[in-house]
């Protein structure tokens, strides 16, 4: 991943959606829809209530909600709860999840 551009610091609340170009970190919660032009890192503090849609994304966090993402990350600590629709899917023993699965085709 790149430079993160945004930021939603450990502690902080936002209650609305959420859109960003390039990248962005959350280490606090969202309550709302997430969308993040590049790429998304979800911290272990981090907590999404709402979809997500971004390139790509990795959850450490925890997610309650539909993702759509081209490469999908869920690290030892993630959790999600919800469907996935991905065309990578990379998930860590630990992680934890929960929901439909739809893996897409990479485009040629």
């Amino acid at each position: 991943l790149q430079a993160i551009s945004t930021l939603i610091s450990d502690g902080s609340i936002l209650d609305g959606n959420l859109k960003a170009p390039a990248f962005a970190r959350i280490d606090g919660q969202v309550n709302g829809e997430v969308a993040i032009d590049e790429g998304l890192i979800l911290g272990e503090k981090g907590l999404v209530k709402g979809n997500i849609n971004t390139k790509e994304i990795v959850v450490y966090g925890t997610v309650t909600g539909d993702i759509e993402t081209n490469s999908l990350e869920i690290k030892a600590t993630g959790r999600i709860t919800g469907n996935i629709r991905t065309q990578n899917l990379v998930v860590e023993n630990g992680g934890v999840y929960n929901g439909n699965l739809n893996m897409l085709q990479a485009e040629k």
